[in-house]
């Protein structure tokens, strides 16, 4: 259910990073805010610069105490010893990876705009459910998650839902009664100042 008092961020870094500078930056950014957690989400799928990507980021993150999770690549969350795994196709594979990956991992599932697609990820054993596009976006289909299947979740399902993909203020004001988290990635990113822009982000969810 969403929770009661206010919800969560759920940080997602850009899909693709300048080690040199990047880290400093995530740090910034977890020292100025309460963060559950961090995914992992390159572009590339070259596994060196992934791996390199993500042992420099879980020291950034581990050091903070903030659970490090990678978009899809499940043999490289174990390998690297990450928190868990985001997957991208709805409930598909989230049964096999929470029996691949054990108990204590984190395994959540983008499930677009799917009701019947979340409900089936959390049977599955996912520990999240992200929504998204929340905001229009040239990226996808054109099909958004609105405000009526979060509405729905908050009131019927118990996994957490995270509410992402083309955020912006309005948006997360008219959600944070209804989602548990916010998925916000190049939102903040994009600007000169991340920490301010998450700032803002935070005041309109509260």
């Amino acid at each position: 259910m969403a929770d009661t008092e206010h919800p969560q961020i759920y940080l997602i870094t850009p899909p693709e990073i300048e080690l040199s500078r990047f880290p400093d930056q995530l740090a910034a950014v977890l020292d100025s805010t309460e963060i559950s957690c961090i995914r992992l989400a390159l572009a590339t799928r070259d596994e060196d610069r992934i791996s390199r990507a993500a042992d420099a980021l879980r020291d950034v993150a581990h050091t903070r105490d903030v659970a490090l999770v990678i978009s899809e690549h499940l043999v490289l969350a174990e390998r690297l010893g990450l928190d868990g795994v985001h997957l991208l196709d709805g409930s598909r594979s989230v049964r096999k990876t929470r029996k691949d990956l054990g108990d204590d991992a984190i395994v959540g599932a983008f499930c677009n705009a799917s009701r019947h697609d979340g409900i089936s990820a959390g049977e599955a054993g996912a520990d999240y459910v992200s929504f998204g596009p929340v905001g229009s976006t040239p990226l996808g289909d054109g099909t958004l998650a609105d405000a009526e299947l979060f509405q729905w979740w908050s009131e019927m399902i118990e996994v957490p839902v995270v509410a992402e993909g083309a955020l912006d203020l309005d948006i997360v004001r008219k959600l944070a009664p209804i989602t548990d988290f916010f998925g916000i990635g190049d939102e903040i990113w994009n600007t000169e100042d991340p920490v301010a822009k998450l700032a803002d982000f935070m005041a309109a969810s509260r």
